[in-house]
């Protein structure tokens, strides 16, 4: 792969364009380099496109951008611009990377709507591209693999089963649900995997929670097939966020595992305003937002290592050993997880034990959690 150790004359060149395109258009922040740093090694110019939850919605976006701020304070030569796609429609995501996709040496797409770069990517070689949550697609929807995007997804339904598992554990009113977004694969994954962490517990580790779905909330997949479970049907809107969460609070649920990205804000509040409710959070650790006053209503929270493999690929792409290609990453790779250190949950330790146990029969394939298109179905987990 090219490395971005560029002369006097490429560097004059790339001046040049800059002044043409105007670099960066769209971005919400940006701090351009000079024309003498783009000639020096470590000086990538980035951009990172999200969701309309933006890079500081606390979780999925937030988590990628915080592996490029990672990455630039050891390549301070380096610069993020954040790009906030307004819609979350699939169409416009790619052409918010199409509008800007002459401007940067790097663009991390952040979430499944941007699976249609594909084309972009294959008629810009000379740019790096960083997909998280979906592999790639062409001009014809078919999916690809491209020299110049490394597309990371992810087995949410392993973090997903740890959430299913630790909710039916802890649950008093053995009733439980999961809040998702919008039903792209990683979200149904995350649904899945809970079922079926409720349902093994169930099973085999002496719990009887109950998983509650409200009808007029169930999602519908990118086939088109109902998958049921309690979705919004945004990732950034907090009031239909607390509405569902608290239609599932008057259904009984005393634990919530949210699912959700900036929609789920509004799910955390409704935990927040009611009695002995708790959440799961997602993604990162989102102990913080749980605070309640002296209280907290974070009971854990499971884990999709997404910084520390986007800064991995930011570094692969100075040193030259960028790879395109399409990356499962799971507990394998130390990808998926919970959070069990102490002060940042609320697990008892009998949980916090089962747990281990079941992330390490996770880890070594004796459990397969279902998946959106595995063929495994929750009921059957365990």
């Amino acid at each position: 792969m090219k490395k971005r150790i560029l002369g006097l004359l490429l560097g004059s060149v790339m001046a040049f364009s800059m002044l043409a395109t105007g670099c960066g258009g769209g971005g919400e922040e940006q701090t351009n380099p000079n024309e003498e740093s783009t000639a020096v090694e470590g000086s990538l110019n980035i951009a990172i496109v999200s969701s309309p939850s933006g890079v500081d919605d606390g979780s999925f976006n937030q988590n990628n951008y915080e592996g490029i701020q990672n990455f630039i304070a050891n390549h301070p030569l380096a610069t993020v611009t954040p790009i906030k796609e307004e819609t979350g429609d699939t169409a416009a995501a790619v052409q918010a990377v199409a509008d800007v996709v002459a401007d940067y040496d790097v663009i991390v797409c952040c979430g499944f709507q941007f699976a249609g770069i594909g084309a972009i990517a294959q008629d810009n070689p000379n740019v790096d591209f960083i997909l998280v949550d979906s592999n790639p697609t062409d001009a014809s929807g078919s999916e690809t693999e491209a020299a110049n995007v490394y597309a990371m997804t992810f087995a949410e339904q392993e973090s997903g089963f740890f959430a299913g598992v630790a909710a039916a554990l802890e649950t008093k009113t053995n009733k439980v649900a999961v809040v998702n977004g919008i039903a792209y694969p990683s979200n149904v994954n995350y649904q899945y995997g809970f079922e079926s962490g409720v349902n093994y517990a169930n099973k085999n580790l002496g719990a009887s929670a109950e998983i509650v779905e409200i009808a007029s909330y169930a999602g519908t997949d990118v086939t088109g097939a109902n998958v049921g479970g309690n979705y919004v049907g945004t990732f950034s809107d907090e009031a239909t966020g607390k509405v569902v969460g608290n239609a599932l609070i008057n259904e009984g649920c005393d634990i919530l595992f949210v699912a959700a990205g900036g929609s789920g804000n509004g799910v955390f509040t409704a935990a927040k305003e009611a009695s002995d409710v708790k959440v799961i959070g997602c993604d990162v650790d989102q102990y913080d937002d749980g605070t309640n006053g002296s209280n907290n209503v974070v009971l854990t929270s499971v884990l999709k290592v997404m910084d520390k493999n986007v800064e991995k690929q930011l570094n692969a792409i100075i040193d030259g050993t960028f790879e395109g290609k399409n990356d499962l990453l799971s507990a394998s790779t130390d990808s998926t997880g919970y959070v069990k250190e102490e002060g940042r949950q609320q697990l008892s330790a009998d949980t916090i034990t089962k747990l281990d146990e079941v992330y390490e029969l996770v880890k070594n394939g004796t459990i397969v959690p279902a998946s959106n298109f595995n063929g495994v179905q929750p009921e059957n987990v365990g």
